[in-house]
């Protein structure tokens, strides 16, 4: 049975607060770095059907206005959606206990053998993974994108800019904003 919620998101049943807890308990568990967005993705939309596809984006692009981490403030923003500021503190924590224990015990691991050639292999392949699901959600999310030659520009711009020439992020928001919103104003096509 479906029942819309008071913010107007179709929910297949109204999740309880262990329900929310325990999803994103997992997504935390089980992601890497960017990665997380896309488990969130396919938590919100695809198994839970707590939130529809385009309710998903605007909370995304509004998570990505937050201060702090955009799978967190995706996590705080659709955990109160579903039940309030409970579900919002719910799904903040569930998300972030797996990581934060995880870090905790490598640290404390790294401080008493951080010398030891094994750390840094291990350590490498973290990052090797983390940067594979971070391309995997970018391409999930913006492959509609990569086709279009405004879109295809503005993405090799900003990799050029960030990859090649090491500006930083203020300096490469200070070139391409004006661009983009040059290139996207109103009456133009996308």
């Amino acid at each position: 049975m479906n029942d819309a919620h008071s913010s107007g998101v179709p929910v297949a049943e109204r999740p309880t607060l262990w329900q929310i807890f325990f999803e994103f308990l997992l997504i935390g568990a089980v992601s890497f770095g960017g990665g997380i967005v896309a488990y969130e993705r396919i938590l919100l939309i695809k198994k839970r059907q707590w939130l529809s596809a385009d309710s998903f984006m605007a909370t995304l692009a509004i998570s990505q206005t937050m201060p702090g981490l955009n799978s967190v403030n995706l996590a705080l923003l659709a955990g109160d959606q579903l039940r309030g500021s409970m579900g919002a503190l719910s799904a903040a924590f569930g998300l972030m206990l797996p990581g934060g224990a995880f870090v905790l015990v490598v640290g404390v691991a790294y401080s008493a053998g951080g010398q030891h050639p094994f750390v840094n292999v291990l350590l490498a392949g973290i990052a090797a993974g983390a940067t594979g699901l971070l391309a995997s959600v970018t391409y999930t999310i913006g492959k509609r994108h990569f086709v279009r030659l405004k879109s295809l520009f503005m993405i090799v711009a900003t990799f050029v800019l960030m990859s090649v020439f090491k500006f930083s992020l203020v300096w490469v928001l200070l070139v391409m904003v004006p661009i983009g919103l040059y290139l996207y104003r109103p009456g133009q096509q996308p």
